[in-house]
Formats: C-alpha cells, sequence, structure tokens
C-alpha cells in the first residue's frame, strides 16, 4: 500500500515562497509520474503541474506557469512543489498524488493514490 504525505505548507504574504514536499512510503516511487492539485474553497480541485517518471517532462497549468516548479528525488522518495512568486489566488490545500504511467496527466482519476493534502494560505 502506497501512503503520501504532504508537508511545508503554511501562511504566507504575496511575493513569499513556499516548498511543499510529498514523502513516498512504498518502495515503487520510481515507477509513478508525481502530479499535484489543489483545491480552493467552494472550488472544484484542479490541476497544478506534474513530473514524469523519468523526471525528464514537467507539465503546469497556465495559472502557474513560470512560478511554480515541480522536481522529485528519487533517492529520498520525495516530490517537490516550489512555489514561487505566491498570490492570494494560490490560497487551497495542496495535495500530491502519483500515477502508474509516463507522462503526466491533468486528469484526476489518472492517479491512483493521493496525500491528505496541505493548507496554503496567501495574504494580500
Amino acid at each position: 500500500q502506497v501512503q503520501l504525505v504532504e508537508s511545508g505548507g503554511g501562511l504566507v504574504q504575496a511575493g513569499d515562497s513556499l516548498r511543499l514536499s510529498c514523502a513516498h512510503s512504498g518502495r515503487t516511487f520510481s515507477r509513478y509520474a508525481v502530479g499535484w492539485f489543489r483545491q480552493a474553497p467552494g472550488k472544484k480541485r484542479e490541476f497544478v503541474g506534474g513530473i514524469s517518471r523519468t523526471g525528464g517532462y514537467t507539465y503546469y497549468a497556465d495559472s502557474v506557469k513560470g512560478r511554480f516548479t515541480v522536481s522529485r528525488d528519487d533517492v529520498k522518495k520525495m516530490g517537490y512543489l516550489q512555489m514561487n512568486t505566491l498570490k492570494p489566488e494560490d490560497t487551497a490545500v495542496y495535495y500530491c498524488a502519483v500515477a502508474s504511467d509516463w507522462g503526466v496527466s491533468e486528469m484526476e482519476y489518472e492517479y491512483e493514490y493521493w496525500g491528505q493534502g496541505t493548507q496554503v494560505t496567501v495574504s494580500s
């Protein structure tokens, strides 16, 4: 059974940076693509960005492109979401998820395992 645990959320001001981490409990982390999603109050969960199995391909939502960076460390079995120049509209619960796929998907149903989420709040 795979478990994912996010950490690194918190309360920051607009323009600040945060790095979210996603710890994978299984032995097969390198077999998964990693995706990051977020859900703001009253809104549907949305794709933020993701990284392929090999780490050679990343893909981002237009709303975060140029500000957020997804990375992974297969030795540590960790995924990361570096968030720079944060805006109040980035306020949401952020989730990491993994998919047994080579590429990166924006579709939630492609992801087999999910973390519990971590809150990010950006004040203006």
